[in-house]
């Protein structure tokens, strides 16, 4: 399930792309296999989160002998990141600042180690289907490791746009994974085994697999209407 559209972050062969909080890896392998030519590289801050990562690179692996690919892991933190300076054609990040309590402090670090010239695509849960979720569940946002604020999307806009990089586009995603959370938040966020939660899981999983008409023209009317996330992209000047 990719949040991050890569026409849009301007992905071009031999880029070298972050990937910031990759967690199991559903951005790393997307950007590994969308071009012959790529370096990626995925940290987060959990090791059990990059280990499952880098299985499903062990798992599927890369059949082209032509390709010139590569991948690397690394654990580590969002406000101290080990790069260099200027590391990085393309920097994502994706549902990730909703959960890190110094969140400027990542974005600084995003700027730090983007290349000038680069681009940064961010996504982070969309303020009102982000606020019923609240609403409905204390357990959905006061956990460890759970989300510590909503984001306005001028708040988020404004963040980056004072590190000097320059605001291009936004669009919503995941407009059919709103009344799922929000089933989840009434029932139980804990409770895996509700009959509804279970029922709308099955029909995102089939969506996500199979990608028929029929839910790709409702995602792109429930997109703009009730998306889950909103996505930005960002230039930074040469």
């Amino acid at each position: 399930m990719r949040t991050v559209d890569f026409a849009r972050l301007n992905l071009q062969e031999g880029d070298r792309v972050l990937d910031l909080g990759c967690g199991e890896g559903r951005h790393m392998h997307a950007v590994y296999f969308a071009k012959e030519k790529i370096q990626a590289v995925g940290v987060d801050l959990l090791f059990q989160d990059v280990q499952k990562a880098r299985q499903g690179f062990l798992d599927f692996p890369d059949l082209d002998p032509s390709s010139t690919r590569s991948f690397g892991f690394s654990v580590g933190d969002a406000l101290k990141l080990p790069f260099a300076d200027n590391t990085f054609d393309k920097v994502i990040c994706s549902e990730v600042l909703e959960h890190i309590p110094d969140y400027l402090g990542a974005v600084k670090e995003i700027n730090r180690v983007l290349k000038p010239g680069g681009f940064f695509g961010v996504s982070v849960p969309r303020y009102w289907p982000e606020r019923i979720c609240w609403a409905l569940s204390e357990d959905y946002h006061n956990t460890p490791g759970g989300h510590v604020r909503i984001f306005r999307e001028s708040q988020l806009r404004g963040a980056v746009e004072a590190q000097g990089l320059n605001f291009l586009k936004r669009h919503w995603a995941h407009g059919l994974h709103s009344p799922y959370w929000w089933i989840r938040c009434a029932v139980g966020v804990r409770d895996d085994d509700n009959w509804a939660v279970k029922l709308y899981h099955s029909f995102l999983a089939w969506d996500i697999v199979k990608r028929p008409l029929l839910t790709r023209l409702l995602e792109k009317i429930a997109d703009p209407l009730m998306g889950k996330s909103v996505v930005m992209y960002f230039h930074k000047s040469a």
